[in-house]
């Protein structure tokens, strides 16, 4: 399998942000968002997923992070897809449970060149670390929107934030890594009967 790796840079009025990633590293990461607490949970799924990931960023946080976190979330999709690429020879399905104490999350994910998320979460208070919880959403909106997948993200339980917000993180990377994974009897071939997982 060639190397699965790919930057991308986004500029806008709002944000300007250059991700680098290879879906075949070690867990390594590079994380300059200005939103320590998004930092934290880009980094579960970077050591989860097994992915070297590279994000500097720069937005209107004077504002608001509801821009940096979305166009984080695009350009980080943007990337996967690139690196990522046809798709042929992987698993292309994965699944994680994560528990943290009392929280419990489940992530699943196709990679089916057909965006869709399913958002079944709540948060017990508005805020982590100073971090706006609505904005987990719009993160992985943005991640589903331009990475082409389908994502079901469930909180099945839990009563702090911060446990909530790490097992779906977790869980995530760890569908990813599984998704992406090199699938022996699919050597060759793309994982779905139509013969091409992209629109």
């Amino acid at each position: 399998m060639k190397p699965r790796q790919a930057e991308v840079e986004r500029n806008t009025l709002e944000t300007q942000i250059r991700v680098a990633v290879n879906l075949d590293g070690s867990g390594q990461a590079e994380l300059h968002t200005g939103l320590p607490f998004l930092d934290h949970m880009i980094h579960q799924i970077v050591r989860h997923g097994l992915f070297d990931l590279r994000i500097q960023a720069q937005g209107d946080l004077d504002i608001d992070a509801h821009h940096t976190v979305e166009d984080i979330g695009i350009t980080l999709g943007q990337a996967f897809a690139r690196a990522v690429g046809d798709k042929t020879g992987i698993q292309r399905y994965g699944h994680a449970y994560v528990p943290l104490d009392e929280a419990l999350s489940r992530a699943v994910v196709d990679l089916s060149g057909r965006p869709g998320l399913v958002f079944a979460v709540e948060f017990p208070r508005a805020q982590v670390g100073g971090f706006d919880v609505d904005l987990f959403h719009e993160f992985f909106q943005g991640f589903v929107n331009h990475a082409q997948v389908s994502l079901h993200l469930d909180a099945l339980r839990g009563n702090n934030a911060h446990h909530i917000a790490e097992t779906l993180f977790k869980a995530f990377g760890r569908a990813l890594r599984m998704a992406v994974a090199p699938d022996p009897r699919m050597a060759g071939a793309v994982p779905s009967t139509k013969g091409t997982l992209t629109l």
